[in-house]
């Protein structure tokens, strides 16, 4: 099977809010049926851990969720700072290697924009890396040209640095970048949701006193919670978007630098 990732996020919610909502029905129908032939005292037992099992499983992946978000909005700003000290140090160098650097490090900046992945630009993705790890290979070619002429100049040294940390902080945002949540967490999301519901739907059948419109009004703001994990794990894809700013405000001071 492949990764639930591949498939655009809206259906796997539809198909997950489907399968709730029909677990809901398929209980209240199975209870109305065998309405005073159960103990509808161990019934709601039943359905009020499931629900309880529910709620922490929903609180678990919402937390895993926002925790992946805010890593992912912490990397493009440390990449942006890093660009941004790593041109700040190439205009020390000296010609030509100040000019050139300068302009590997504007095109480097602008794939960093690109790298939101939405439609086009998420398949492209393997294009951007690939172009990117070119331009550091570019700029380590400045460095070692330099450092032949003179590996004692303190600018070289700064700028090393900076390229190093500049180089790692791209592991670490499409390391971000990649870590979803796993697929077994969000199946067995979806499924003690579809159980919970079922069993709310069928205590629901069992009482003559009862309505099916609670037990669908929890299915509805379950898949809705269900529904703000998937956008927030899945960033720009969906409505959650991480602000692309800090590398926005990079490529615009980049391009403010005097060649």
């Amino acid at each position: 099977m492949g990764h639930l990732y591949n498939y655009f996020f809206l259906v796997v919610f539809l198909i997950g809010i489907a399968i709730v909502f029909l677990a809901s029905e398929f209980g209240w129908r199975l209870g109305t049926r065998t309405e005073g032939h159960a103990a509808s005292g161990n019934i709601s037992a039943l359905e009020q851990s499931l629900l309880g099992l529910l709620a922490l499983i929903v609180g678990f992946t919402f937390l895993m969720a926002l925790t992946r978000f805010e890593a992912r909005r912490e990397a493009v700003l440390n990449e942006a700072n890093a660009i941004g000290t790593t041109a700040l140090r190439a205009r020390l160098l000296p010609e030509p290697h100040r000019t050139e650097s300068l302009k590997l490090l504007r095109e480097y900046a602008q794939i960093r924009i690109d790298y939101i992945p939405t439609g086009k630009s998420f398949a492209e993705l393997p294009t951007l890396i690939e172009r990117s790890n070119n331009i550091q290979e570019a700029l380590w070619q400045q460095v070692k040209a330099l450092s032949a002429k003179d590996n004692n100049m303190v600018p070289t040294g700064l700028f090393i640095q900076a390229l190093n940390e500049m180089i790692d902080n791209q592991g670490k945002r499409l390391s971000a970048l990649r870590n979803y949540i796993p697929d077994v967490v969000l199946l067995s999301l979806f499924g003690i949701a579809a159980v919970a519901c079922g069993f709310a739907g069928y205590a629901s059948g069992l009482d003559p006193l009862r309505t099916r419109l609670p037990v669908f009004i929890t299915a509805f703001l379950v898949c809705s919670v269900i529904f703000v994990i998937l956008d927030l794990d899945r960033p720009n894809v969906g409505f959650i978007t991480i602000s692309q700013q800090p590398m926005i405000d990079t490529v615009a001071s980049l391009s403010a630098f005097n060649e």
